[in-house]
């Protein structure tokens, strides 16, 4: 049997490797502008939904989509939310480890996705 070296190359991935994808649209009737501003408005408020208490989430808008990415408990999130006319469309690339909690992770987008919506004035 010939052996195999560990070459980075020769690798086979890993479940820390591997990431899940999990995208949720929520429609809304704002228009685009205003839902891109309450979003802008409500983004800060993500830390308090992270469990750990010490959560660091950076964003930066490149037109109508808001990149977002958040460190908490050894774990790294990317996520995109795009936003159009009439929905929000938020897809989250999680990293294999947080993989097993796509599903929950989904429906708790689908169920509090609407809270970035919020209007909140000063």
């Amino acid at each position: 049997m010939a052996r195999r070296s560990l070459k980075s190359d020769e690798r086979q991935p890993t479940l820390a490797s591997m990431q899940q994808p999990i995208q949720v649209d929520l429609p809304h009737k704002l228009g685009r502008e205003e839902a891109r501003r309450r979003i802008a408005n409500n983004i800060h408020k993500l830390r308090e939904h992270i469990p750990g208490g010490s959560a660091q989430v950076d964003s930066k808008w490149t037109g109508d989509e808001l990149d977002l990415s958040v460190t908490a408990l050894g774990q790294a999130v990317e996520a995109k939310i795009g936003v159009e006319e009439s929905k929000i469309r938020v897809r989250v690339m999680l990293p294999g480890m947080l993989a097993m909690f796509a599903g929950p992770i989904e429906a708790m987008l689908q169920k509090k996705g609407n809270v970035l919506l919020e209007d909140h004035r000063d």
